[in-house]
Parts: structure tokens; sequence; C-alpha cells
């Protein structure tokens, strides 16, 4: 005969499996009609779904879904409409000069956002993700402009580069190597290493320096400026300001008089395009140091 007692348990009143394990017992709650139906309802939907949309993988594919969407042609429809969204501002770039680019605050914003992009992929090699720059790579963000500051002035050099040879519009001009060729001997170089220190502000030998101002003004003065002003229509960097691209000290700067380093930049124009070069120049310009 079965034994059909129940057990129920003394805390909760509620009837137990039958299982136990030392000393604890299994509860019989059977789960809510609600949750039950849910779970089938989730069933029905998920069937509902590998049909409609693409879910069964099989050798050569899966299935496509009755619908026919698929999460590829969904972004191919998105960057279509962001391209499309894009051509109208990228049109009015193109068809505009960088001033009027710069005096359209709509434009200077899409510009800016574009330039930032291309900026990241092009050019934080030299100039690094902030555009601070480092030895030998100019600091974009002061206002120390080697070949001029202004909104052309910095598109032509994004345009054409800097000692781009097989550009025949690149910035271009060489600094003598004074030592190399002995132009001047080493005692006028460190004369003339003491001068730039002192019209920059930093500490020097007042004797050399003084020795240094004549041959400066000699030889110097026709690309750097009779103060250490700089001529950017020559590309003959500022001295004046305790900038530095090779470096400041004495010793540095005989080094670069000595034998010049002479700083090359490609040619960007033909690979980038004129819209993407007026984008650049506008960011570029806006970093803090545009003329």
């Amino acid at each position: 005969m079965a034994d059909d007692k129940k057990d129920i348990d003394a805390v909760s009143g509620v009837e137990t499996t039958g299982h136990e394990w030392d000393g604890i017992k299994e509860l019989n709650n059977p789960l809510p009609r609600w949750w039950l139906w849910t779970f089938y309802a989730t069933i029905v939907w998920t069937i509902g779904y590998t049909i409609a949309y693409p879910a069964w993988p099989g050798i050569t594919g899966a299935t496509a879904g009755v619908l026919g969407w698929s999460s590829r042609g969904q972004l191919a429809e998105e960057m279509d409409a962001a391209r499309a969204e894009q051509a109208v501002y990228l049109s009015r770039i193109e068809q505009a000069d960088v001033n009027a680019i710069a005096a359209d605050p709509e434009l200077v914003q899409f510009a800016v956002a574009g330039g930032s992009s291309a900026f990241k992929v092009y050019c934080v090699q030299c100039h690094g993700s902030g555009a601070a720059g480092g030895e030998g790579y100019p600091n974009l963000n002061d206002d120390d402009w080697i070949w001029g500051g202004t909104l052309e002035d910095i598109a032509w050099t994004i345009r054409h580069g800097i000692r781009h040879e097989p550009d025949l519009d690149t910035r271009f001009n060489d600094m003598p190597a004074y030592g190399r060729d002995q132009i001047l001997d080493r005692d006028q170089i460190s004369d003339v290493a003491w001068y730039v220190r002192q019209m920059s502000g930093q500490e020097y030998d007042e004797e050399a320096a003084a020795r240094g101002a004549e041959t400066f003004e000699i030889e110097c003065s026709a690309c750097h400026g009779i103060d250490g002003e700089g001529v950017p229509e020559l590309g003959g960097p500022r001295l004046n300001d305790a900038i530095w691209l090779y470096g400041g000290s004495h010793a540095e700067i005989v080094a670069q008089i000595n034998n010049p380093q002479q700083g090359v930049m490609p040619a960007w124009g033909d690979r980038l395009g004129e819209t993407t070069v007026k984008q650049l120049a506008v960011y570029v310009h806006q970093l803090g140091g545009g003329q």
C-alpha cells in the first residue's frame, strides 16, 4: 500500500518534495501561472523571430529571414544617409576659400570636426595627438609660425608641404651649414649662439653675445630678422621667443648653426584633396596660435 502522507514543512507550512539533505528540505513551490505563460510566449516569439530575421546557420550561409533585414544592410543605409548629409557641407567647403569658411560658423563647426579626424590619421605621427609637437616637430598650439600662421599660409603649407621636392610649389629654404662649409669659424658660431640666447631672454655670455650680434646681422638677419623676429616669407624661424625646434641650449644652437637640420613635410594636396586640406587648415588655425 503506497504511503501518500504529505510532508509539510513546519516553518513555512509548504509541502516538501520529499528530498532532504543534511536537514535541509526542498519546498514544493510551483512557478506562478503568469510566469509560465510568459515563458511560453517567449518561445513563440523566438520562433517568429527566427523566421523574420537572419538566424539559422547552414553549410554555405544562413537563413536570410522573410523581412530581408541585416545589420550590414542597416549600416550601409545609415552610412549613405550620413554621406548625403555631409555632401552638402563638403560641397560648400569645396567651393569656398578658407577665409569664407572661417566666416561661416556652420562651416567652421563642420570643418573643425572633419579636420580633427583627418589630423588624427595623418598628422599626429609628427605633431602629436595634442598638436604640441616635439623636438624637430613644430608645436601647432602656439603663435610661432615658421611659414606663416594665416589660414592661407597654413593651407598652402599643408597642400604643398615643406621641402617636398616633387612639388614645385613646396615651401623651400635651406639654412647654410656655417661650420661644416667653413663659412664661420668655431668662435664666431659660439658667439652667434650666445647672442641668440640673449635675444631670447636666456642666460648668455655678455662679451661673446656682443661679438655675435655683428655676425648675426651680417649672416643671419636676412632670414631671421634684425631682431630675431623671424621672416615667415622665407621660412626663417623666430629666435627671440625661446620657442625652440631643435633645442635652445648653447650647445644645441651651436650644433644647428654648424650643421643645421632641415625639417621636411609631405605635400598632402594630391593625397587628401582640396576639401580635406581646407578642413585641416581651419582646424589647425583654431588650435590657438593662428594669425
